[in-house]
């Protein structure tokens, strides 16, 4: 067994061995759970960068604050920018970021000093170093630490929703899953290749810490500016999980979001939709995905749109020097054996 050398075979791939449950993140605190508050949901939501989960997640906190539920939104991406529409553009302090000003005057951080609200949505973001000057994975860890010592174990909320960047291979952002901090978690996708290649490693990585004891299932696909081609819905299909909402591609939609507008209201055009969108999260059980192979993957799309009709072309020495190459003696020397 090749774990404790930093990889695993192909068979342990497929078949974990048990002990190795929450091997994946030996350095990362105890998991986040709901001890005590059993009607607490718990919800990670992961996509690719830029594909709208911070759009989704302030539209869909909202509606849920006005259908009367507690709820709490915590941005787990170092660009710190979840709460950025819920708040009208304006960043929000960090807890990592606050954690270190209040460390360095002796002075402990405060609720009041991370967590703000809006309209009954109470919100945070974690944050991360600057760029270049740490690992975002680690900060994602020491943020959590921090909010235990807040008591977030005490706090009584009726979801906790946690934004995660789904396209970074990293313990720290694949925390919730590896540990069981959270009871499900949310994929948002559109119909492009990567977003749901995205989709897809998550659900992996889902299955993968199920196989190793893990008790996190996928809730679903949210399809965030629907083009109406069909590569998500095909996608959810396959890997049998049930889509919780489609968001149209709607100019309407980019330009409110491009002034930091809420659109999920209840008497706005687009409050049935993220009506329809809580509803669908409160009740989505968390079910064992069916990760695709590449070539299932990418079977969901076109020929032409993914390179299929590709012929790998083997390169040549001549091609890697840029011309034609003059054959030298070797200096080897060559032993006759007796």
């Amino acid at each position: 067994m090749n774990y404790a050398q930093g990889f695993l075979t192909p068979a342990e791939i497929a078949d974990p061995p048990t002990h190795l449950l929450r091997e994946e993140a030996p350095t990362a605190p105890e998991p986040v759970s709901d001890s005590g508050k059993p009607a607490t949901q718990i919800i990670a939501i992961y996509g690719k960068g830029g594909i709208g989960k911070s759009f989704t997640l302030a539209n869909l906190s909202y509606m849920m604050a006005q259908q009367g539920k507690k709820v709490l939104l915590i941005g787990c991406d170092p660009k710190s920018d979840t709460t950025s529409l819920l708040f009208g553009g304006r960043a929000c302090p960090t807890i990592i970021e606050t954690s270190t000003k209040k460390k360095l005057a002796g002075d402990q951080v405060a609720i009041g000093d991370v967590c703000f609200k809006r309209d009954g949505v109470y919100a945070m973001e974690l944050g991360g170093p600057e760029v270049g000057r740490g690992c975002g994975g680690r900060g994602i860890i020491h943020g959590f630490e921090l909010l235990e010592k807040l008591g977030f174990h005490e706090w009584g909320f009726d979801y906790v929703l946690l934004d995660f960047l789904g396209d970074v291979v990293c313990g720290g952002f694949g925390l919730p899953i590896a540990r069981d901090m959270c009871q499900k978690v949310i994929v948002v996708g559109s119909n492009d290749l990567q977003s749901l290649y995205v989709a897809n490693n998550v659900c992996s990585a889902v299955e993968y810490f199920h196989k190793l004891g893990g008790n996190v299932g996928v809730g679903g696909l949210v399809i965030n500016k629907d083009d109406g081609t069909g590569e998500a819905q095909a996608f959810a299909k396959a890997a049998g999980i049930p889509i919780l909402a489609s968001i149209p591609a709607d100019d309407d939609i980019r330009r409110k979001s491009a002034s930091y507008e809420i659109i999920g209201r209840p008497e706005g055009r687009w409050g049935a939709l993220f009506a329809e969108l809580a509803e669908n999260v409160a009740a989505a059980k968390p079910n064992r995905p069916t990760p695709l192979d590449q070539d299932r993957l990418l079977g969901l799309f076109s020929g032409e749109s993914v390179g299929r009709d590709v012929v790998l072309e083997p390169a040549t020495l001549e091609d890697m020097c840029g011309g034609t190459l003059m054959q030298k003696p070797s200096l080897e020397v060559v032993y006759e054996t007796i």
